[in-house]
């Protein structure tokens, strides 16, 4: 994948060996140029206009809101300039309304419009702070946590446990899967999803399970939702996906079977398409033709997946 995909190659330095200097986080926040990345329920501020931007609050606002905020992180370092994110999650729409000017919108449905640099940083503000808002008590003995670490840890404050909790991110394997026909057309397997209303094909993926490595997990998954064998497992790359908290494991692989055999609980319906059937599709949020099948996303892995198999013999 030559080109860095969503979501990766994020502009900060994250200073993890300086996130136990409780005073240089401090030095931090009064820093006059520093920034700050308000979160709410999962959704990120942006700011509107022909050029949609990410609203990162400087100043009196950012001190306002961390003041009010239930959670708060650093993220990083971009050329010497601080950011934090704060979870905002537990005010209501009003009180919100009162303290921030811009709008929060799902990253999800803006985030491919936002320049490359904003979109990492959301993400990544998305994701820690999901983590924060469920991270209040000890999973081992129930306890009440405390975050340390400038964010990035919560210790249980039962003195008998001393639990330490560390951001969690779960890996799922993505795959485009292959197989060349008796009539030499080679195609591609995508399924659709019971989630979605609209007819989106994306290509099929699930979480790595205790016990397997990613091509077993590959191998599985394909299986388990399509009834089809696979061989030949190649890495291509990997994303970070706050949706909410996962890290997609992209591959390729091509199959040994063409008979789809779904599991209707996991899919609506699974095909195999040439490059000139996608030529076909539409695009994700194309709303004017409501039965056209539709590609995923641009902003994530999948979409990536197809687009580099689509090119791989032109």
């Amino acid at each position: 994948m030559p080109k860095p995909l969503m979501y990766t190659g994020g502009p900060l330095d994250r200073a993890a060996e300086r996130r136990r200097d409780a005073d240089w986080i401090s030095q931090l926040k009064r820093h006059p140029e520093a920034r700050l990345v308000p979160v709410w329920r999962n959704n990120n501020l942006v700011r509107p206009g022909t050029a949609l931007a990410a609203a990162y609050l400087a100043g009196d606002a950012m001190a306002r809101v961390l003041e009010a905020a239930a959670a708060e992180a650093f993220l990083g370092l971009w050329d010497g300039v601080p950011y934090f994110a704060a979870d905002l999650s537990h005010m209501g729409e009003a009180d919100l309304a009162g303290l921030i000017d811009y709008a929060f919108d799902d990253l999800r449905r803006v985030g491919r419009l936002l320049p490359a640099p904003d979109a990492t940083i959301l993400a990544y503000a998305r994701g820690l702070m999901h983590w924060h808002g469920r991270q209040n008590f000890c999973i081992d003995c129930g306890a009440p946590t405390e975050a340390r670490d400038a964010g990035h840890t919560y210790v249980c404050t039962n003195a008998a446990c001393g639990k330490h909790h560390f951001p969690r991110t779960d890996p799922a394997v993505i795959m485009l899967v292959s197989h060349m026909g008796g009539d030499g057309v080679e195609r591609c397997l995508l399924g659709r999803s019971h989630r979605w209303d609209i007819p989106m094909y994306s290509t099929l993926a699930g979480f790595v399970e205790p016990g397997e490595n990613l091509e077993e997990a590959v191998a599985r998954e394909v299986f388990e939702e399509a009834g089809i064998r696979v061989t030949d497992v190649t890495y291509r790359g990997s994303q970070p996906w706050p949706f909410p908290q996962s890290l997609m494991l992209g591959f390729w692989a091509r199959a040994t079977n063409a008979d789809i055999k779904i599991d209707p609980e996991e899919l609506k319906e699974a095909r195999w398409f040439s490059r000139a059937e996608l030529d076909a599709f539409g695009e994700f949020y194309d709303e004017d033709d409501p039965v056209r099948p539709r590609l995923p996303r641009t902003d994530s892995i999948s979409r990536r997946l197809i687009e580099d198999w689509r090119l791989l013999n032109d």
